[in-house]
C-alpha cells in the first residue's frame, strides 16, 4: 500500500499589532478588503522579500489600508519560518481591513503540488478578456475574478488563462506575468512583457529581466497580442511559487518548443 508523504500543517504568525484572526463582520472577509504577497522560501531564505515588501506596501497604498512598517513584518517572518521543518515552503503576506483593527499576518504553508508540475511539464493556457480593473496594479485579495478564470481553464482542459483586454493586448496571467522570447536579427534571443498599464508589477519577471540585462540580452515592455504569443520561440508564465511554466498549448494549439527553454531556466535559477 502506498503511503502519502505527509504535508505539514500551515504556520501562521499575528503581525505585531495586528490580529491574525478573521471576524465575520471584517471587510477583508465580507468584501476580499485586503492585499497580498506570495513568495518563495527555500533554504530558509524568501527569495525576492524586499521586492515583495515594496509591492505589498504599494498594494497597500492603492487600497487605502494601512501598512504595518518592514520591521513588524521580517519580525513575523522570521518566527514563522523558524517553525518550518525546511525544504521549500510558500510565504503569504496577508494584510486586511478589519472592523475594530488591522488584519495583518503571515502564512507558510507546503508548495502545492501543481506548481511542481507546472514547473517541469509546462501548461496548457486559454486566454479570457479582461474588462478593466480599478485594482490591477495591487495584489488584491479581490481574487473572484481570477478564480472564476482558473475554474474556466480548467472546464476547458487547460491550467491556466491568460488575460487580455478589449483591444486584444495580452496583459497577464490570474497569478502569474506573460514573458516571451522572440529572435533578435542574429538569431540572438529577445525577451518581451506586455507593457499594459492594467498589470500588476511581476517581482519574478523583473527578476528575470535584470538577470538577463547581466548577459547582455535584450528585454523589451510593449504591446503584445495573442498572434505574438503563437508566433513567439517560448512562453512563459512567471509566478513567485511556480516560477517558469512553459505554455506548450494556447487555446487548443500546440506551441513549438522553444530553443531558449535552458537559458530561462538558468536566469530564473540565477535569481533564486
Amino acid at each position: 500500500m502506498t503511503t502519502r508523504p505527509t504535508v505539514p500543517p500551515p504556520i501562521v504568525v499575528a503581525v505585531d499589532g495586528c490580529r491574525a484572526s478573521i471576524r465575520a463582520d471584517d471587510p477583508v472577509f465580507s468584501r476580499g478588503d485586503g492585499v497580498f504577497e506570495t513568495a518563495l522560501v527555500r533554504d530558509g531564505v524568501v527569495v525576492l522579500f524586499d521586492e515583495h515588501l515594496t509591492r505589498l506596501a504599494g498594494s497597500a497604498a492603492l487600497a487605502g489600508l494601512p501598512c504595518p512598517d518592514a520591521v513588524r513584518w521580517r519580525t513575523a517572518v522570521s518566527a514563522g519560518i523558524g517553525q518550518w521543518p525546511g525544504g521549500e515552503a510558500v510565504l503569504r503576506l496577508v494584510l486586511g481591513r478589519g472592523s475594530d483593527a488591522a488584519v495583518a499576518f503571515v502564512m507558510v504553508s507546503a508548495v502545492p503540488a501543481r506548481a511542481a508540475a507546472a514547473r517541469r511539464d509546462g501548461v496548457a493556457a486559454v486566454t479570457l478578456v479582461r474588462p478593466p480593473w480599478p485594482l490591477a496594479a495591487a495584489k488584491s485579495l479581490s481574487y473572484a475574478a481570477n478564480v472564476a478564470a482558473l475554474r474556466h481553464a480548467e472546464l476547458a482542459g487547460a491550467g491556466d488563462a491568460v488575460f487580455v483586454d478589449a483591444t486584444g493586448a495580452v496583459l497577464e496571467g490570474p497569478r502569474s506575468a506573460v514573458v516571451l522570447a522572440v529572435a533578435g536579427s542574429a538569431g540572438e534571443p529577445v525577451l518581451v512583457t506586455p507593457d499594459a498599464s492594467s498589470i500588476l508589477p511581476s517581482t519574478t519577471q523583473r527578476a528575470l529581466f535584470a538577470a538577463a540585462a547581466t548577459r547582455g540580452i535584450d528585454c523589451v515592455y510593449r504591446r503584445v497580442t495573442v498572434h505574438d504569443l503563437i508566433a513567439a520561440q517560448g512562453v512563459w508564465l512567471l509566478s513567485a511559487i511556480t516560477l517558469a511554466a512553459r505554455v506548450h498549448t494556447l487555446d487548443g494549439r500546440a506551441l513549438a518548443r522553444s530553443p531558449f527553454e535552458t537559458l530561462i531556466a538558468e536566469l530564473i535559477d540565477g535569481q533564486i
